[in-house]
């Protein structure tokens, strides 16, 4: 995805500045125990300058494609945090990290995200994810979703439109595919919160059974 720079250091989201403040509401309900976050798809870096602050005793790493990164770097630079390490290349199709048992997350972050990768790649997502996360591990996942195959505005139905002509992979998911695809790497639904603009964050926790091997 582009950004537009707002100025000649750093890329700028609106929608990123719009969403962070109840994104992070929910956040600190479910991540104030966590110590590893995977941000996927960290877009600006935006999401992870905001956030990191509310998790000081929490490694907050960011990700993305490659092309992404120099953006993140300057907002990480610029905000100096303690808890913000360089940006991973991280890309849905290619290799991701491979961690043992302490090294993986205890929790995993994306925001609108699945809406513009193929369906495919969010298959793939979920199931790379799986060797990343650890057991009990959490997964929020911000953006529109669909409910029994129906939008949930007019807005929504329009945007799905705008996303398929930019690329007819694209597209607003079905809450209920996305939640299959939690369950088969063992993680429950435990909040599934309406935010403004008519979008949802889901929050999965990874149950004591998916045990890491």
């Amino acid at each position: 995805m582009s950004y537009d720079w707002q100025d000649r250091e750093k890329p700028f989201s609106p929608a990123a500045e719009r969403n962070r403040e109840p994104i992070l509401d929910v956040l600190q309900r479910h991540f104030a125990s966590v110590t590893r976050v995977l941000e996927i798809g960290s877009g600006t870096g935006q999401h992870a300058v905001y956030f990191a602050p509310a998790f000081l005793n929490t490694l907050w790493q960011t990700s993305d494609v490659a092309e992404c990164l120099p953006g993140i770097r300057a907002w990480l630079e610029e905000a100096a945090l303690p808890n913000t390490p360089p940006p991973l290349v991280l890309n849905i199709n290619g290799p991701w990290p491979e961690l043992t048992p302490e090294q993986r997350y205890d929790a995993a972050f994306t925001a609108n995200t699945l809406h513009i990768v193929s369906w495919q790649e969010v298959q793939t997502l979920f199931s790379k994810l799986d060797s990343v996360l650890a057991t009990k591990a959490l997964l929020a996942a911000y953006g529109p979703f669909n409910y029994g195959g129906r939008f949930t505005s007019d807005s929504n139905r329009a945007f799905d439109g705008w996303l398929k002509q930019r690329s007819a992979a694209s597209g607003i998911r079905n809450f209920e595919d996305v939640d299959a695809l939690a369950k088969s790497i063992g993680l429950t639904l435990v909040e599934d919160c309406a935010m403004p603009a008519n979008n949802h964050l889901l929050v999965w926790q990874r149950s004591a059974a998916a045990d890491d091997p």
